[in-house]
């Protein structure tokens, strides 16, 4: 994954931002959207694509859009810087394949100290017992 090529490829909107500001916020564009077309990005390959699409399908919206919007700080670069780290983390995360599990049997020496275990609790209980005459 080539992260410049990604990043080349968002595009930011800035839009009025609702939450504190006082006398500016109806007057400044705070807010900001990123978006990402899944579909027509040149940075990465169909196998990444197809990882993407399966891990942030509840994300993704029917055109394969993935929108992300901050609204954090009162700045607009701060905000942009935000939601650009967050979107490569996302992205980051979503590309990481999960290691396979081996299946591996129980070891001998676990079993057989489990079932010792077993006869060992087995008569300690036996000797409880009264004696039979």
């Amino acid at each position: 994954m080539e992260t410049e090529r990604i990043i080349a490829e968002l595009t930011f909107k800035a839009v009025r931002s609702s939450g504190p500001g006082g006398q500016n916020v109806n007057k400044v564009s705070s807010k900001v959207v990123l978006t990402f077309d899944l579909n027509n990005s040149q940075a990465l390959d169909e196998v990444e694509k197809a990882l993407i699409e399966t891990k942030l399908a509840s994300k993704l919206t029917i055109e394969n859009l993935l929108i992300l919007n901050c609204d954090e700080d009162r700045s607009q670069l701060k905000n942009k810087a935000i939601i650009t780290k967050r979107f490569v983390e996302l992205i980051e995360k979503s590309l990481i394949v999960p290691k396979k599990r081996k299946v591996t049997k129980v070891p001998k020496s676990v079993v057989e100290k489990r079932l010792k275990d077993k006869s060992v609790v087995s008569e300690i209980k036996e000797n409880r017992k009264k004696p039979k005459l």
